[in-house]
């Protein structure tokens, strides 16, 4: 990789470059205990890029200002995204994002966000995974600033474009059967180095539809399903595995201790309470946490004027997120209350200064022009977006940081 720089110019340049639109680079996660669905674009000869032992590149992480932790042998940058600036005479610089909000401040993500925070406070990613992962729990606050970290809210969205097909088990489980004891879950988490501990068998599958979502609170039990999903999430890398064996493949018993405090190790009972109880057996779960996309606004007004755009992301203060789509042809200026990352998902044309495009497909190192971070202040004074396509549309996905204005507004209407 080009040398990473960290220069109060080179920021400034490229936040001027751009017009407070910074150009942001493939930022590419391995996992040693995933493989791959292949439907996030990268080459066919790039999924094992890093090496078989570090497993195969399923994930792409956006406007992403956290460190991936994947174990001693995880790369300096790994999880952190990086704004690319380019020079006068063809060259390039790398800055990380964490390092251009450090300076930039509340001229990037809003004073609102930088005075409460004093940093970017959540990330997005696609997770492509061609099996279903364990039932795991991302840790409560409580339980995760015991070993330094944040809990991990997340949410989960499936884009059309990425799921041509569903992989090998599109359902995910959530949560636990109303009913189930503590007892029976404690056994499970006992029998974990015995081979399959059954946890599933606790639990309800629920099958995935692409265009929808779900969210998901920490301290509740998940197994994500094979479709490729766009994942808002809290600014942390927190996790644990509950499930010993998943498609006859052995999972680590190093990981159902994760993120465990070093005297808690081997304390079953511990990892019970990392669990919220009341969440994962709610009868009412579905109804709770399911999500349909919703317009931003009346969609007769949109559509009159190009484009529509729906809430996709929206029952947590954590984060949220919208689908614009710009009709072909058209020419919009979309205004938003705060700053957001965004990563293209179909068509072609120009976003402020900047060319947007889709690509079909990405070698680990290459640029792209698919992911940008957009600043608050441009946000608020409108961003204006051109599609440049007589038949496809522009479609692109928005991610923002906790308590977005808008949002709160909108959910306070919709009573959510």
């Amino acid at each position: 990789m080009e040398k990473v720089v960290k220069s109060r110019e080179s920021i400034n340049e490229a936040f001027e470059l751009g017009q407070g639109i910074l150009r942001l680079r493939p930022n590419w996660v391995p996992r040693s205990f995933c493989v791959p669905g292949r439907r996030i674009k990268l080459h066919p000869d790039d999924y094992y890029f890093l090496g078989g032992e570090r497993g195969g590149i399923d994930e792409r992480w956006f406007a992403s200002t956290t460190p991936a932790d994947n174990g001693p042998k995880t790369g300096e940058y790994e999880g952190l995204s990086m704004v690319v600036n380019g020079k006068k005479n063809g060259d390039h610089e790398f800055i990380l994002l964490r390092d251009a909000v450090d300076i930039l401040q509340g001229e990037l993500i809003g004073d609102r966000l930088w005075s409460k925070y004093g940093a970017w406070p959540m990330f997005s990613k696609f997770f492509d995974n061609k099996g279903p992962l364990p039932h795991h729990i991302h840790q409560r606050q409580q339980h995760a600033r015991l070993t330094g970290q944040d809990g991990k809210p997340e949410a989960y969205y499936f884009p059309p474009q990425l799921n041509n097909h569903g992989g090998d088990f599109p359902y995910t489980f959530f949560g636990l059967n109303p009913g189930t004891t503590k007892e029976e879950v404690l056994q499970a988490l006992k029998n974990f180095s015995k081979g399959d501990n059954k946890i599933t068998n606790l639990s309800h599958a629920h099958r995935l539809e692409p265009g929808t979502g779900w969210d998901v609170p920490p301290g509740l039990l998940h197994a994500p399903g094979s479709l490729c999903t766009y994942e808002p999430q809290k600014a942390s890398d927190v996790f644990a595995m509950y499930q010993s064996l998943t498609n006859d493949a052995i999972i680590s018993e190093d990981l159902l201790w994760k993120n465990t405090p070093p005297d808690r190790i081997g304390d079953f009972e511990y990892l019970l309470d990392v669990i919220d109880w009341d969440l994962n057996v709610d009868p009412d779960f579905v109804s709770k946490r399911f999500m349909r996309p919703r317009p931003v606004r009346p969609l007769s007004e949109m559509l009159n004027q190009g484009y529509s755009e729906n809430w996709i992301v929206y029952k947590s203060d954590a984060f949220s997120a919208k689908e614009l789509t710009v009709m072909p042809g058209a020419e919009v200026r979309i205004f938003d209350e705060a700053a957001y990352g965004m990563i293209m998902m179909q068509g072609y044309g120009k976003m402020g200064v900047w060319n947007i495009e889709t690509p079909a497909l990405i070698r680990f190192n290459e640029l792209t022009y698919d992911e940008y971070f957009v600043s608050e202040k441009a946000a608020r004074e409108g961003v204006l977006i051109k599609n440049l396509s007589k038949s496809d549309p522009i479609v692109m996905l928005k991610h923002f940081g906790p308590e977005n204005p808008e949002w709160a507004t909108w959910t306070k209407k919709q009573n959510i």
